[in-house]
């Protein structure tokens, strides 16, 4: 299956992915990743990238498109893929379904995490992630993970957009130019709108409810 988790940036799309992907033996592509690698490349476009996410901004279209459609053509990954955080507005949406299209492909579930700016902001000013697993953590909620984290504490860093500003912006924008898209899929049997305000595992448990029908 195919599956888009749509949801404000510090709503848990990357935790979600992460469980939905090893439950159903699916494909992540979170266009996050995908973004912070050119960065971390030092590509052109990685820079290009980097001044956007630094300013406050989205990637335009035709960077994140081109990066997406070798991942969503890969014939390893065909119909078993997590689209995370994408599409972000009209265009991509509709673009989306013609790579699909082309490619004989569909999407099957579309899950969208509803949460508060308040709530995104707890949340994101303590976040930190894990440079060798990947696993984000909480530094206020989630204390005793950290401790316990099998890959240590100094891989835990903190991403130099998360800060007061950045969010606000952030989100603001993410819900401005994200409404047309909920507008374009709620109507569809697939969409479902989950609470991203619970505890993670509740989160997962409905997730899981609902991909298990």
């Amino acid at each position: 299956m195919n599956l888009i988790l749509l949801g404000p940036p510090g709503a848990g799309k990357g935790t979600q992915a992460q469980f939905i992907a090893k439950k159903f033996n699916l494909h992540q592509l979170s266009t996050g990743d995908i973004l912070r690698d050119e960065i971390k490349n030092k590509t052109v476009v990685g820079k290009k990238i980097e001044q956007t996410i630094a300013d406050g901004d989205f990637v335009v279209d035709v960077i994140v498109n081109n990066l997406l459609i070798k991942f969503i053509t890969n014939p390893s990954y065909k119909n078993n893929i997590i689209l995370d955080g994408y599409p972000r507005n009209i265009n991509q949406a509709e673009n989306l379904e013609i790579i699909l299209n082309e490619d004989n492909q569909s999407i099957n579930f579309i899950l969208f995490l509803k949460v508060t700016r308040e709530i995104i902001e707890k949340r994101i000013l303590g976040r930190v992630t894990c440079e060798k697993c990947n696993k984000t953590f909480n530094k206020y909620l989630d204390m005793d993970e950290i401790e316990r984290h099998e890959c240590g504490n100094n891989y835990l860093k903190k991403r130099e957009d998360d800060n007061q500003e950045v969010v606000i912006t952030r989100y603001d924008e993410y819900m401005k130019k994200t409404k047309p898209v909920l507008d374009f899929y709620s109507p569809r049997d697939y969409f479902h709108e989950i609470d991203g305000s619970q505890k993670i595992q509740a989160i997962s448990n409905k997730i899981e409810q609902i991909l298990s029908v």
